[in-house]
């Protein structure tokens, strides 16, 4: 039996088929949708079809944006020899909320992943080997800890090796309030390989 009307049942159905939305929260986010101002919704929907319309992917980095070329890539302050390659653009932005990192990114979208049918062509290496012919002094990879994370650094780290460009691997470990005996071995091995002198 149906609750609501039509067009409230089909707007919460569509809003359930949103990552991490559930049914509880697409009624929610329905409901909030129907007592918002018309404008506000107006506004919320131009935003939606505007971003999917004018966002693709740098012609560079292959991060997301909405020009030929993304502001970190057009920044002339960026060290353009050093490149850190991640997984996707929400990797990128981690590391740019750091304010550590000043050289440049390429982006994979995804990870080499057998089991789920993902081989090298299917993510943007093609493009990374591309930018590797100019000149470049190293490639930092962070990649995440995953079985897929590391599948992938070990294959781009035998990529670019040949090349003789310095490939670094981030260092991974124990976060901050874990218990060493709750963690798996490779992040307790990454964890000591990665130490730092105090």
């Amino acid at each position: 039996m149906e609750y609501y009307s039509k067009q409230i049942s089909n707007l919460i159905s569509e809003l359930s088929t949103l990552p991490g939305i559930g049914a509880k929260s697409a009624q929610r986010l329905a409901f909030h949708l129907l007592n918002m101002p018309e404008a506000d919704v107006e506004k919320l929907s131009t935003s939606m079809i505007e971003a999917r319309r004018n966002i693709h992917y740098c012609k560079n980095c292959f991060t997301l944006t909405d020009q030929e070329i993304c502001p970190i890539c057009s920044d002339a302050k960026r060290n353009k020899k050093l490149i850190m390659v991640v997984e996707d653009t929400r990797d990128l932005a981690a590391y740019e909320k750091t304010g550590k990192f000043d050289g440049v990114y390429h982006v994979l979208h995804g990870a080499i992943s057998p089991m789920n049918g993902i081989g090298p062509a299917d993510i943007k290496l093609k493009e990374l080997m591309v930018r590797l012919q100019g000149d470049v002094d190293e490639v930092i990879i962070a990649t995440n800890s995953s079985m897929e994370g590391e599948t992938t650094a070990m294959y781009i780290s035998k990529l670019i090796k040949p090349t003789g460009i310095k490939v670094t691997r981030i260092a991974s470990g124990v976060p901050v309030g874990g218990d060493l005996e709750y963690i798996d071995e490779v992040t307790l091995l990454r964890a000591l390989e990665g130490r730092t002198e105090l």
